[in-house]
């Protein structure tokens, strides 16, 4: 017993089946993958799970083409039905093993172009009832080109009732699901990605409903795969929350993305918070960089922005605090002066149901003139899209911080601030704050607009707005609205993230509100 040389017959098929799903027996598959830049399934997984933690399900399925493939053949080119998945553990360095198990999917492109064959969706609705069963948070490896059409074995005629989809995006709101994509990313794999809460691109992704043989198919023309829905016009449109360059880089800030909903660590190197005073320009006109503020007020290195070509005048951003995971939301002042357009509204309220689903208190930097007004902007449906951003604020449970950096008007600074300025479990401003119910030099205009209609010289006719708006500017300093309650503290910028904290350390010693019933994140 023991001996090599008597190992039972069945045992030593089980060793040579098992050889032949591993990337070693298939040389020329693998070398075809790494002279294109991409890695294999099997690589990717390994470089994103704790060491010997991944347990594979279904790594004997093979494509369900016995009745037009020799056996063999299907067990060489077509290992694991071209999915490969189990459970693992991610990050237990950090966050401990108790808080780390999670769920690996991943497409391999080197079997049949990373298709959805019959056995693959068996396997990806037994792993999806797990991962809803044990609550895991899910890692997505979705590149392939759609549904599989060369599949004979199991009768079917239209398919429909496969039920991979459902169960996939029945989990929204359960648990976080990150899906990456790199390279081409098709019909049925597009919508694993699009139901996912966060999808990380290689550069060199296209992402569609349709490949190119279902846009040809339409009758809508010949395209190019790599034209279909290239980087260029996924991430400007906010399909794609991060562009990384590679698989190893869509590895790496997909663990970081997962540690978030992972909990909290060890407090991270700080900043020299006394920066934070001289980060705002002291002309009130003058646009900034809200990004080094951010940097400045979190753990360093722990900052991921979140679409950051979409609707750039909102800033969403993961982030930690003191080892805290939490969500940001700001106004870029560089973009629109930081005006709440239609298409921010839903880069905001989307992130707010994020934070929401999964635990993360959002911290909210305010600098914003308002909504985008006019006869262009409501074009944009604003008066539904702006409003998804106060139902979103008004349905948090999870607790809010609201810190009005220099400008705080009208409606877009109460959606800012979850609805109103006393929602928010504490809200203060800098020195530098200004509030009102709308731009004060639009008020001053609309306020005087006779008295200005009279003065004829156009120099003097400015001079006055120029000195009612100082008036009105000096009014409407945060101290003078401390003054009246209107929000809870001013205070000196370098004492913001010990504020954000202790605030943070106290909300979370109260529980959350309970029975309320389970919201699903939108797509969009």
């Amino acid at each position: 017993m023991g001996d090599d040389n008597s190992i039972r017959e069945d045992l030593t098929e089980l060793r040579r089946r098992a050889a032949l799903t591993e990337d070693a027996a298939r040389g020329e598959a693998v070398a075809r993958r790494h002279a294109g830049g991409g890695r294999t399934a099997r690589e990717n997984i390994a470089d994103l799970v704790d060491e010997g933690s991944f347990v594979e399900y279904g790594r004997f399925a093979i494509a369900a083409q016995r009745s037009r493939r020799d056996l063999e053949e299907l067990l060489s080119r077509t290992p694991a039905d071209g999915l490969v998945a189990g459970t693992a553990r991610i990050n237990g360095d950090l966050v401990g093993e108790g808080r780390s198990a999670c769920a690996v999917l991943s497409y391999d492109y080197t079997v049949l172009a990373g298709t959805q064959g019959a056995l693959g969706h068996r396997k990806k609705d037994r792993l999806f009832e797990l991962i809803d069963r044990m609550r895991l948070p899910t890692v997505f490896f979705a590149e392939g080109g759609g549904g599989r059409p060369g599949d004979t074995d199991i009768p079917v005629v239209s398919a429909l009732e496969v039920r991979a989809f459902a169960l996939w995006a029945g989990l929204s709101g359960k648990v976080p699901r990150i899906a990456i994509v790199k390279g081409r990313c098709f019909a049925g794999n597009a919508v694993i990605a699009g139901c996912s809460d966060l999808i990380v691109a290689t550069e060199d992704s296209s992402i569609g409903m349709g490949g190119p043989v279902m846009i040809a198919g339409g009758g809508l023309g010949e395209v190019e795969a790599d034209d279909v829905g290239p980087i260029g016009v996924q991430a400007p449109n906010g399909v794609v929350d991060v562009v990384v360059a590679d698989e190893a880089e869509a590895v790496a800030v997909s663990k970081r993305l997962i540690g978030y909903f992972q909990g909290a660590i060890a407090p991270g190197t700080v900043a020299d918070q006394t920066q934070l005073r001289d980060l705002i320009p002291e002309r009130g006109r003058r646009a900034y960089k809200v990004t080094p503020i951010i940097q400045t007020l979190a753990d360093e290195g722990s900052v991921t922005v979140l679409r950051e070509s979409f609707a750039p005048e909102m800033v969403t951003v993961l982030a930690r605090i003191e080892g805290r995971p939490v969500g940001i939301l700001a106004n870029n002042t560089l973009v629109m002066a930081g005006a709440i357009t239609a298409a921010a509204s839903d880069k905001a309220a989307r992130f707010l149901q994020l934070c929401e689903a999964f635990d993360l208190p959002v911290i909210s930097l305010i600098d914003t003139p308002g909504y985008m007004v006019g006869a262009a902007a409501e074009a944009e449906s604003l008066v539904r899209r702006a409003s998804r951003m106060l139902v979103a604020g008004a349905a948090l449970t999870v607790p809010l911080i609201a810190v009005i950096l220099r400008r705080g008007y009208g409606l877009g600074a109460q959606a800012m601030a979850g609805g109103s300025l006393h929602e928010p479990a504490l809200c203060v401003a800098w020195p530098s704050a200004h509030l009102g119910p709308m731009g004060l030099e639009g008020a001053v205009r609309f306020a005087l607009r006779r008295e200005l209609e009279a003065i004829t010289d156009e120099g003097e006719r400015e001079r006055r707005v120029r000195e009612t708006t100082s008036a009105a500017e000096a009014n409407a300093k945060a101290l003078n609205a401390a003054q009246l309650f209107e929000i809870d503290d001013v205070i000196d910028p370098a004492e913001t993230r010990a504020l954000i904290s202790a605030t943070l350390a106290t909300a979370s010693s109260s529980s959350r509100e309970t029975g309320r019933g389970r919201r699903f994140v939108d797509t969009w």
